[in-house]
């Protein structure tokens, strides 16, 4: 089956530890999100096992969920992907077949033997059977981290004094030339936006024809990064299923009449 890819790039609320708020500043300076702007998937990481891996061997094509963490934060960025893993257990596609998830570490010390254990820790978490070809926990060099970090509007800063990085919160949904499609900031991740982002972001390559008319009944409001109920776009579903439903009754009611008229035919041949 192919696949969808979330790479996740977990992120945190704006957390700035005790006296780092002039560090911190205002949300705006630490996540700028650029949608439209593209991402390269060319640029390389080393996964679990230790292996050079290109953010396009997971893409292939396909749309892609970008998130940045640090396997070593002391609390907020455990909480963004038990936050993630949550809303993705009420999205009916399973990571790995329709798409899949990419947490990569913004910290260049952090090395593939903690992030095999961060991924051991989330796949049990997350409970679905199959489910370890579609989680990936990237680590990298400096250059890459920062090149990854500036094309999608993020910074990190290391606080010196506590020993940890001050940074905002987010996820991201790319297109399959990976494009910034989406991005959501808030500290939790409803299923029935992961699931509306995933179908927008395939450009029709995963979900059912229903999730896309459900899709027809929510719109993307940039400014708040959350989808809401749009009553013009409902009337419209609602107009095309009732035009479909009428078609459906249609065909059927053809259908019934055909095969009425068959044993009819056939019983006056017989007369004859």
């Amino acid at each position: 089956m192919k696949r969808l890819v979330i790479l996740a790039l977990v992120t945190l609320p704006l957390s700035a530890p005790a006296g780092g708020t002039d560090v911190l500043g205002s949300k705006e300076k630490f996540f700028r999100p650029r949608l439209g702007d593209r991402i390269n998937p060319d640029l390389t990481f080393r996964d679990e096992a230790g292996k050079q891996v290109r953010l396009g061997d997971y893409g292939r094509g396909l749309p892609v969920i970008l998130v940045p963490a640090y396997y070593g934060c002391p609390m907020l960025c455990t909480l963004t992907l038990n936050d993630l893993v949550q809303g993705l257990r009420g999205v009916p596609f399973k990571a790995g077949d329709e798409f899949e998830v990419v947490v990569v570490s913004f910290d260049p010390r952090e090395k593939p033997e903690l992030a095999a254990a961060k991924k051991r820790a989330y796949l049990e978490e997350y409970g679905r059977a199959g489910a370890e070809d579609g989680w990936h926990f990237l680590t990298g060099d400096q250059p890459q981290i920062d090149e990854l970090l500036e094309s999608i509007g993020f910074r990190a800063v290391w606080v010196e004094e506590e020993k940890q990085f001050a940074h905002a919160r987010g996820i991201l949904i790319l297109s399959p030339d990976w494009m910034i499609t989406r991005y959501f900031l808030e500290g939790t991740y409803p299923s029935t936006d992961l699931r509306l982002s995933l179908v927008e972001g395939s450009e029709g390559r995963v979900g059912s024809p229903m999730d896309r008319v459900l899709l027809m009944c929510f719109s993307y409001n940039p400014t708040t990064a959350k989808y809401s109920l749009a009553i013009l776009n409902v009337v419209r579903a609602g107009g095309v299923l009732t035009v479909l439903g009428m078609v459906l009754f249609m065909l059927s009611s053809l259908r019934r009449g055909r095969k009425k008229a068959a044993p009819a035919a056939v019983n006056g041949q017989v007369g004859v």
